[in-house]
């Protein structure tokens, strides 16, 4: 049950999909034979993408949603069960990100920002999860952040609700699997998508800059995992040497990171 190999017939919800990540995930999911309820706040790129996807020959459901509003999410739920009646995987992609100080950060945006990147997971999550537990069946996909494996200067805010979705993914994924429901954690590094703006790029490491990973690179990551049973995956690969670095040598680690981007960050 967990290895996903044949989306023919499945029914999918992806949230965020009007660009970036999410857009390619759709496709990809409709390019594989699936039907896909596509959210996201902005109307008219979801038109342009549900045409792609019909294209294809499958089914596509434009659900026009603020994910950081849990009346919005409700409707938006009640709106894709009455037309897929039933949702075989979710895709929690939504999200956004801004670059800067904590000293300088307004609390309204870190606000914003946990409950668009965290609540709006936990939302469509508590929403969809109870029709697959009683199926016995699904797969939900959290796309949190290496910001959420490790800290980093410049994304206190932004580091914050990843870690909150990478802990809740990784305890509902203990809790659910017995269920029949598969959990996928993952934790995308710098991806060439507009999610890195002018600021953020101003104050990004050249090492990480000059080096933005590919999407579609990164959805074959997702898929590979998925076809796999994997409870996470981190891209590009390489990153995943932090992790082991931060809990052989924490103080080291902290030097680095804080020399590399601090650096960045004063030029």
């Amino acid at each position: 049950m967990a290895r996903l190999t044949d989306y023919r017939g499945l029914r999918a919800v992806v949230t965020g999909a009007s660009s970036g990540i999410g857009r390619c995930i759709a496709l990809r999911l409709a390019a594989g034979g699936a039907d896909v309820a596509l959210v996201a706040r902005r109307e008219e790129p979801l038109q342009i993408l549900a045409a792609e996807i019909e294209s294809l020959g499958v089914r596509a459901l434009i659900v026009p949603c603020d994910v950081s509003n849990f009346t919005q999410v409700k409707y938006a739920c009640v709106r894709i069960l009455e037309a897929f009646t039933h949702i075989d995987i979710l895709f929690n992609n939504a999200g956004y990100g801004h670059h800067r100080r904590f000293l300088d950060w307004d609390i309204d945006d870190q606000q914003l920002m946990m409950q668009t990147n965290y609540f709006g997971s936990v939302y469509f999550t508590k929403l969809l999860l109870p029709q697959m537990v009683a199926r016995n069946s699904g797969w939900l996909v959290f796309v949190a952040s290496v910001a959420g494996k490790l800290g980093t200067p410049d994304e206190s805010a932004y580091a914050a609700s990843k870690f909150a979705t990478v802990g809740m993914a990784e305890a509902l994924s203990l809790e659910v699997e017995d269920d029949n429901v598969h959990v996928l954690t993952v934790c995308p590094g710098a991806i060439n998508t507009p999610f890195f703006d002018e600021e953020a790029l101003s104050r990004m490491p050249p090492v990480s800059k000059n080096h933005l990973a590919d999407p579609e690179k990164l959805v074959d990551a997702i898929f590979k995992a998925l076809r796999k049973g994997r409870h996470e995956v981190t891209y590009p690969r390489g990153i995943r040497a932090g992790y082991i670095v931060r809990a052989l040598a924490p103080e080291f680690m902290r030097r680095q990171m804080k020399r590399v981007t601090l650096d960045a960050m004063d030029h």
